[in-house]
């Protein structure tokens, strides 16, 4: 295996070299991984690195160990998000927590999102989603304080019909969203909240909700652990004209 500039540890490689193969399916779920010989062997690696690569991924959910018998490939089911449309989460074993509520200077990027004005106030509202229990995503969700600060969006409580209809009472309807993704490593914050395995990125989305008139109401942070997550997107492709 020729590593070339690769100068990540040689355990990260080799973690994902088969995190790849299961991803693609040629290592398919309940299929046994070969043995910790075979991939010393075949990695040309120690055997405490290769029980490093195997830890790092049985921390991300791609495989896990029977005593005495082997390592397996988890049938892993991703969170498939449709990027194209806005949805929210199933109610089947999703939950949202609020974790705080504030009046704040917005962060340059909300700010200009926002249109905000020169003093730069907006309500911010941080959430955590869970699924069975587990933490999978955290959110910043900012509104501008002079359509918000005096309604239900800047009190510590849950809104019946979210942000939408606290929108939609105001007078601000939500018309349409923009999104920019990206990925990076994690902050501390975010690795300790999410509860983030080692060397897991986060997948980053910006978006940015319109109201009539393309007003902005509402910009949001959201992160997730890259490795619970796929985007899917899907459209048509517009057929020549004769």
């Amino acid at each position: 295996m020729d590593n070339g500039n690769d100068v990540r540890p040689r355990h990260q490689q080799i973690a994902a070299d088969l995190r790849a193969q299961i991803m693609a399916g040629d290592l398919a779920p309940g299929q046994q991984l070969p043995s910790t010989q075979n991939l010393v062997h075949r990695f040309s690696a120690a055997n405490a690195t290769i029980q490093r690569a195997l830890t790092a991924l049985k921390r991300e959910g791609f495989v896990y160990s029977l005593v005495g018998k082997g390592v397996y490939v988890r049938d892993r089911r991703p969170f498939v998000v449709d990027a194209a449309t806005y949805l929210s989460p199933s109610p089947k074993g999703y939950a949202y927590r609020l974790l705080d509520v504030a009046e704040v200077q917005a962060p340059t990027e909300i700010s200009s999102a926002l249109d905000l004005t020169s003093d730069g106030h907006a309500i911010l509202r941080q959430r955590l989603l869970s699924y069975d229990g587990e933490p999978i995503e955290i959110s910043w969700s900012y509104y501008p304080a002079d359509i918000a600060a005096d309604g239900p969006l800047a009190r510590k409580l849950r809104i019946p019909g979210g942000a939408v209809q606290a929108l939609a009472e105001l007078g601000y309807p939500q018309r349409e969203f923009a999104d920019r993704l990206s990925a990076r490593l994690p902050t501390t914050e975010e690795l300790e909240i999410l509860g983030l395995p080692e060397d897991v990125p986060i997948i980053r989305q910006f978006r940015t909700i319109y109201s009539d008139n393309r007003r902005p109401v509402e910009a949001s942070v959201l992160v997730k652990g890259a490795h619970l997550y796929e985007l899917r997107y899907h459209q048509a492709i517009p057929q020549p004209s004769d």
